[in-house]
């Protein structure tokens, strides 16, 4: 636990990368993905389990996914909107294979 603030968990906002990769800016994504990288790894180094989320996609879930520091995605928004047009159960299974592929 992070003694200053008792905080145990930490969320990075994910927004401007997502912003940056749907408009298909790939220098200023890969540069906030970078940013987030780092800041998952001083996160984790600071005992605080990190999550991550904010406008998450399955077009541009993986790369945050594929952090070994982030113990959670926070996608509900995306996955019930998605749940609309695909079904509730092919969201979720599709957003978890592209999670878990992401691991690999």
């Amino acid at each position: 636990m992070l003694r200053g603030v008792g905080a145990e968990v930490v969320e990075l906002h994910t927004g401007a990368y997502c912003d940056f990769y749907a408009e298909g800016n790939a220098k200023a994504a890969s540069d906030e993905l970078e940013r987030i990288t780092r800041c998952a790894v001083f996160a984790d180094g600071l005992g605080l389990e990190v999550h991550a989320g904010h406008g998450l996609t399955f077009n541009n879930v993986a790369p945050i996914a594929a952090l070994p520091q982030v113990a959670e995605l926070n996608i509900g928004h995306f996955l019930i909107g998605e749940a609309v047009f695909m079904g509730f159960a092919h969201a979720i299974l599709e957003m978890r294979r592209l999670m878990l592929s992401a691991r690999v």
